[in-house]
């Protein structure tokens, strides 16, 4: 097949060096990543997707597949392949049961909320709204609903999926079980996602955030004051507690810029009314410097972070590991680690994990293991080119340092740029990482879809 018959089948954009809004497709939200596809097939239909895929394979094209884009290692775009676009496929639709909703692969978090909230209903989604579905939910899906509803993996009801070969089936429970354990973790290895199936639950019109801000040369006190809260929490409680820096900004009160805080961010699912007294003991750790904790629908808390991470502006390097225990002698390594940020615009956050996460079995879904506490993300965040090997050498230092106190494995949604030989497979474990290799072997036996979180190993 050539590009010109390509064209003649393609129903969406295809998009060469040159053509008017090639430059503005390629730029993904990490603004470290630039590279330049020879194409991209931004598609509007699942034939497009065929398509692209069939195209890629028969020109020996390196694939990359882009949702949301939002990805911190950047995979959502390749140099001199193709990238497959989906961010024209995003209808959700819900049907009048509202029980489920059905989510085009190029859908973010914003979509979907927009159309099931409205009817007082929602999925588990991340945090940030500008996220693409496909992108979180395939690698796991960490977000404000986990302690009732688990993650975003743990809701995928089926996924019909274009294969390296161009087939389109489906997975679900009963039909290609194996498949549909794989998809539910672990990543974009075993072809592109068309279309999703999630489960739909009930949410209040308001729920509470609580978020008080505490001044971080406080924070050995009040991370440990957090850790006993969250012990004796409900599962209506999730929340991470997040280092950062208060910028020069009129939205903050001028007395405050450039603290350094420690941020309590804290969501209740269920009432208002109760989850403000249930979490009223986090705003009282003495002081704080800030409060933002207010009452709000779940469609409004999942934007309250987007603009803290605007799309191509910033340069990051994201790598996170799961805690085995939250002792003070973690916390205190936490605490000196993060005090040596080079970066005032970088976020750190530790996050309770438990709930209706840690209820599934380890075997259920190529997420695996459910038994860590918590985790660690270290966001470095800045702005300057020259400033690059300073912020990465800090992430490496911290995250090398806290795997003492960590289960070895890690979030692949904050991968780094995903170097690393054993990257993949300590994430997983050998128990699943094997699985999955098998699986992928079956399904992508040339790995094909290879720019993610690639499970490869040559025979």
């Amino acid at each position: 097949m050539s590009i010109d018959q390509l064209r003649n089948d393609f129903r969406g954009e295809l998009l060469e060096p040159g053509d008017t809004g090639y430059e503005r497709a390629r730029i993904v939200w990490n603004g470290m990543i630039d590279r330049r596809p020879a194409v991209i097939a931004r598609c509007r239909n699942v034939a497009d997707v065929v398509f692209s895929v069939n195209y890629a394979r028969e020109h020996d094209l390196l694939i990359a597949v882009r949702s949301g884009g939002h990805n911190v290692a950047g995979y959502a775009v390749c140099e001199g392949g193709m990238m497959i676009d989906l961010s024209l496929m995003n209808s959700v639709r819900v049907p009048p049961d509202l029980g489920r909703v059905f989510v085009e692969g190029g859908a973010t978090w914003a979509d979907v909320d927009a159309a099931t909230t409205p009817f007082g209903r929602a999925t588990p989604g991340g945090l940030i709204s500008a996220t693409g579905v496909a992108g979180l939910a395939l690698v796991g899906g960490i977000g404000w609903l986990r302690g009732k509803h688990g993650l975003s993996c743990d809701n995928i009801v089926s996924v019909d999926l274009v294969t390296a070969d161009g087939r389109l089936v489906r997975a679900s429970s009963s039909e290609n079980p194996d498949l549909f354990w794989a998809l539910r973790g672990g990543g974009g290895n075993f072809g592109i996602v068309a279309n999703f199936e999630f489960m739909l639950h009930e949410i209040p019109p308001l729920l509470m955030f609580c978020a008080p801000v505490y001044p971080e040369e406080r924070a050995v006190e009040v991370l440990t004051r957090w850790r006993d809260y969250m012990a004796d929490a409900p599962d209506e409680v999730t929340g991470l507690a997040e280092f950062s820096t208060i910028p020069h900004d009129p939205a903050y009160p001028q007395n405050c810029w450039g603290r350094r805080v420690l941020s309590l961010a804290t969501v209740f699912d269920g009432p208002a009314e109760t989850g403000e007294l249930v979490t009223r003991p986090l705003r009282q750790f003495g002081a704080p410097l800030m409060d933002f904790s207010d009452r709000m629908p779940y469609r409004i808390l999942q934007t309250l972070y987007d603009g803290l991470f605007p799309k191509g502006r910033d340069r990051c390097y994201w790598k996170s590991t799961y805690l085995a225990h939250l002792k003070q002698e973690t916390i205190e390594a936490i605490v000196a680690g993060l005090d040596r940020r080079p970066s005032e615009m970088t976020f750190a956050s530790v996050w309770k994990i438990g709930g209706q996460v840690g209820r599934v079995a380890a075997d259920a879904t190529a997420f695996g293991d459910r038994s860590m506490p918590f985790m660690l993300s270290l966001d470095a965040v800045w702005s300057s080119p020259p400033d690059d090997e300073a912020n990465i050498a800090w992430v490496k230092s911290v995250w090398n340092g806290m795997q003492v106190h960590s289960t070895g494995r890690s979030y692949l949604n904050f991968p780094g740029l995903g170097e690393g030989q054993n990257l993949v497979r300590d994430a997983f474990g050998p128990g699943v990482f094997e699985r999955l290799l098998r699986i992928k072997r079956k399904y992508d036996p040339g790995n094909l879809f290879r720019m993610n979180q690639n499970i490869w190993e040559q025979l």
